[in-house]
């Protein structure tokens, strides 16, 4: 009788992981076990670092502009995950109820191809107070209102709008991409029965798409806290109003306009703990892990 021996592939598996865990060892895991380390020091880059223990930690729970620049960028959060969600949920549900285009798939992708500090570029002059596009189209309409980034009201907003505008139809792709995959009889099963297409759109796309609708919000969710080149190129290299400076302006300054490089990165672990808080959460709440696709 003949033993066939399986055989064993574990050691070529981890010999083709091992690009990739070398990889993480040196650009994440490493620089993960610094920040921690240079958080609990008093480091400037003038000087050696000095062990300080929790400090710029108990600093920072009385930093009124730490607390303005998290209160700043949950804002900007809320304004550009809702508005991105939104249209492009409306955009990939048009995309796969009446038009599957390809000509329209690659035009939805042209601004997330653009680079954000074009994209600041182009919107710092489209909404110039004096000289830009749009607000000289609000006054020919008979508009009394001036979109400006040096406005308090109007900033954040914008900034948030802006994104959108640069972000949507790439996320609009990745949502149509999940409705391809709800299976074409559940619509003309419903259709028979008299439903709209509101109607199948809540209660068949919604529910079958959630772990791609989950994927999608946290990546905005974590992409959204690291926004920082928008902000930075709609002010000319200038300090940005308190009212845009956002949390990763703030760690920038921190570190390279103030060199206080153990503070920043004490901030910077504190972001690192709500984005995982929030993401936990995010993840708990849509219920990622399981699909009603069968």
């Amino acid at each position: 009788m003949t033993v066939v021996r399986r055989r064993d592939d574990r050691r070529v598996g981890w010999l083709f992981l091992l690009p990739v865990i070398v990889g993480f060892l040196i650009f994440y895991a490493y620089p993960t076990v610094r920040g921690i380390y240079y958080s609990l020091t008093d480091y400037s880059l003038l000087n050696q670092p000095s062990f300080v223990g929790g400090e710029n930690y108990r600093k920072l729970i009385a930093d009124d502009q730490f607390w303005n620049a998290l209160k700043v960028t949950a804002y900007y959060v809320v304004v550009n995950i809702v508005s991105q969600t939104v249209l492009a949920l409306g955009l990939a549900a048009l995309m796969h109820r009446l038009t599957r285009s390809v000509v329209l798939r690659a035009a939805l992708l042209v601004p997330w191809l653009v680079p954000n500090v074009t994209i600041g570029l182009l919107w710092a002059w489209l909404l110039d107070p004096d000289l830009g596009f749009v607000n000289h189209l609000l006054g020919s309409i008979g508009l009394d209102v001036t979109l400006s980034f040096n406005s308090p009201g109007w900033a954040m907003p914008l900034v948030g709008l802006v994104n959108s505008w640069a972000y949507t139809g790439y996320t609009a792709l990745l949502l149509y991409a999940g409705m391809l995959q709800v299976p074409q009889h559940l619509y003309e099963s419903a259709a028979i029965d008299g439903a709209t297409e509101v109607r199948m759109f809540r209660s068949i796309t919604l529910p079958l798409i959630r772990p791609i609708l989950a994927l999608v919000l946290v990546v905005s969710l974590i992409g959204s806290f690291q926004i920082f080149d928008t902000v930075a190129v709609v002010y000319g290299g200038k300090a940005p109003i308190p009212e845009t400076r956002v949390i990763y302006y703030y760690i920038y300054q921190q570190a390279f306009t103030y060199f206080h490089m153990g503070y920043a990165a004490a901030v910077a672990m504190v972001l690192v703990v709500v984005l995982g808080l929030l993401t936990f959460v995010q993840l708990r709440m849509l219920r990622a892990s399981r699909s009603d696709l069968t």
